[in-house]
């Protein structure tokens, strides 16, 4: 059996690498090929995953690079359809929401080729969110949907999925996290930012709706000010994010316990997760870590597609208002946090459900 993964972004890089592993356990009965698609093109976002996550250099990587959603897919769509028609493999697995999760699938159907989602049904319930769009398209096409929570068996039922299409495995990027916490207790990451355990924030905000207004950045240069009087604030910045603040001079205003770093390798990032107080953001993948590791976790966005980490874990949905954010970091270090516990089939065993899933179907 030949199994093409695509990876695009950040994120995807911790659910292939495991689902990576997993297969080897076929021997030679299952051929795994990964193909990047370079949609993310920051080395900090991806060379240097491969490293640390113990995933192979991709087979494939296609150097898309930037562009508008547009350009992206249709780039993208292009060139794998080049790689699937020399490769030619029984199924592709696609995983999360990202422009390339889309394109590839796309492009898989058209010649016939089936199409597993890792990460299925997962629904913010706003279109205005090009994920959104990434996520129901990918669920309606593929023969295989991977549920990493609960909601994510409901929406689909609700949307008319096929039962037989359905498989509730859990969460491929805590099986990532799971498998690298040992690594983490090696990292110098808080003596490298001068940071003492449980006495700092962490930040991380790369939105549109949040980064590329001059507004909001300056009313988020206000807020971070702010709350860093109460404790150190450590804001890992995106390419882009960081761009914004310069362009509008805003850089300049944010106070010296507000410190920017470059983005941080994954488990640097995981080592300094676990020891903050809390984190706040607007990324989807975070405010599962953060439930799976017991730190709070504050969300500067008006909708979530991972309600299991509001409903179940350590997760506050605050909307876009900094002042509501501001509270609930006030809160948080008063001691008044949110006591979560961890999703069902959170427990490292994802990949291992996916690949026995894929491997038995195959033989029928």
């Amino acid at each position: 059996m030949k199994i093409l993964s695509v990876v695009g972004a950040r994120p995807n890089f911790m659910k292939v690498a495991p689902i990576h592993r997993a297969f080897k356990k076929y021997n030679k009965r299952v051929t795994h090929i990964i193909c990047h698609t370079g949609q993310h093109y920051d080395t900090n976002m991806s060379e240097v995953f491969f490293n640390q996550l113990g995933l192979p250099a991709p087979d494939y990587y296609l150097g898309i690079g930037g562009g508008s959603h547009a350009e992206q897919t249709g780039k993208i769509m292009i060139k794998f359809e080049e790689v699937l028609l020399k490769e030619k493999p029984d199924l592709i697995i696609v995983v999360g929401d990202v422009n390339s999760t889309i394109a590839c699938s796309l492009t898989a159907q058209k010649l016939h080729i089936q199409v597993a989602h890792v990460e299925a049904g997962l629904r913010s319930f706003d279109r205005y969110m090009p994920e959104e769009i990434n996520r129901i398209l990918t669920d309606t096409i593929s023969d295989y949907l991977f549920v990493t929570e609960k909601s994510g068996l409901i929406n689909l039922r609700n949307e008319g999925v096929e039962e037989s299409k359905i498989f509730f495995v859990g969460n491929c990027m805590i099986d990532s996290l799971i498998s690298i916490l040992p690594l983490t207790k090696s990292s110098d990451i808080l003596e490298k930012y001068d940071i003492k355990r449980k006495e700092f924030i962490i930040v991380t905000m790369h939105r549109p709706s949040n980064v590329d207004s001059e507004y909001r950045l300056s009313e988020m240069a206000k807020f971070l000010n702010s709350i860093s009087s109460e404790q150190k604030v450590i804001f890992p910045i995106h390419p882009r994010t960081r761009k914004n603040l310069e362009n509008f001079g805003l850089d300049k205003k944010l106070e010296g316990n507000v410190i920017l770093t470059d983005p941080v390798g994954y488990i640097d990032f995981i080592a300094m997760l676990n020891e903050s107080t809390l984190i706040l953001t607007d990324s989807g993948g975070i405010q599962e870590e953060s439930t799976y590791l017991g730190v709070q976790c504050i969300t500067l966005r008006t909708t979530t597609e991972r309600p299991s980490s509001i409903e179940e874990g350590t997760n506050q949905l605050v909307g876009e208002d900094f002042n509501k954010a501001e509270k609930a970091v006030k809160q948080i270090i008063n001691g008044y946090e949110k006591i979560g516990t961890i999703p069902e089939l959170w427990d490292g065993r994802s990949a291992e459900r996916i690949s026995e899933i894929l491997f038995n179907n195959s033989m029928h």
